[in-house]
């Protein structure tokens, strides 16, 4: 069983349909999606259609993001959606408008909203490695990290994690469209809303494979930052 970390998807369905064929994903797979399905790119509709879809056919391991967070506090309306629309939500519910319409939160199907609330964590670990959307301090376990870490703060070349585990994780921009691999820790949120690529990380063998909004793909393998 390969263990494949994805990085922040941000709407790009495009890119992320370009990396299932390219991999290609197997049924023996496991899926650990990093969070930021949603914002920014065109299709976040697509995007969660397709981690849903996708539950069935591999183990799928969903992790919550900021622009998922930000996306549920905006139902309440007032300043939440302002920020939300603010951070790239327009183009979240412009993928859900009706023919001829311009959309709205209200045109989210229920089943999206239950994937978002119900069918995402907040962090997962494996024998060698754990799995968080943001970071996290390297002093508290990860049933006690506070959310501002897992879900929000930059990745700034965090010190070894008590556990011993290598950090899997996203949410800051490599805009070099390279992963950036320190040995204990590695970030691959790879700009694919920018003009960068959508990764994908075979967390065991240190192979990783891209895609672009274009279809374009490349593979690598981490290297240690210098």
């Amino acid at each position: 069983m390969r263990i494949l970390a994805i990085g922040d998807i941000h709407g790009c369905s495009a890119a992320l349909g370009a990396l299932a064929t390219f991999v290609p994903f197997r049924p023996d797979d496991m899926l650990v999606t990093l969070g930021d399905y949603v914002n920014r790119g065109p299709d976040s509709r697509g995007v969660i259609d397709w981690l849903i879809a996708w539950r069935k056919r591999v183990r799928l391991v969903a992790l919550l993001g900021n622009h998922e967070i930000m996306m549920l506090a905006a139902r309440d309306g007032g300043d939440a959606y302002e920020r939300f629309v603010d951070c790239g939500g327009d183009a979240t519910v412009a993928s859900y408008a009706r023919a001829g319409g311009t959309g709205r939160l209200s045109d989210v199907p229920d089943e999206h909203w239950r994937f978002l609330k119900d069918g995402t964590c907040g962090w997962y670990e494996t024998a060698s490695h754990f799995f968080v959307h943001a970071n996290a301090y390297p002093d508290y376990p990860l049933d006690e990290q506070p959310e501002f870490m897992l879900h929000w703060e930059e990745f700034n070349d965090p010190r070894p994690h008590e556990s011993g585990k290598v950090m899997v994780c996203g949410h800051t921009s490599q805009k070099s469209g390279e992963p950036r691999f320190i040995g204990h820790a590695v970030c691959i949120d790879t700009w694919a809303c920018g003009d960068g690529w959508l990764t994908c990380l075979d967390v065991d063998s240190g192979k990783y494979w891209q895609a672009d909004q274009s279809g374009r793909t490349r593979t690598g393998r981490l290297k240690l930052a210098e």
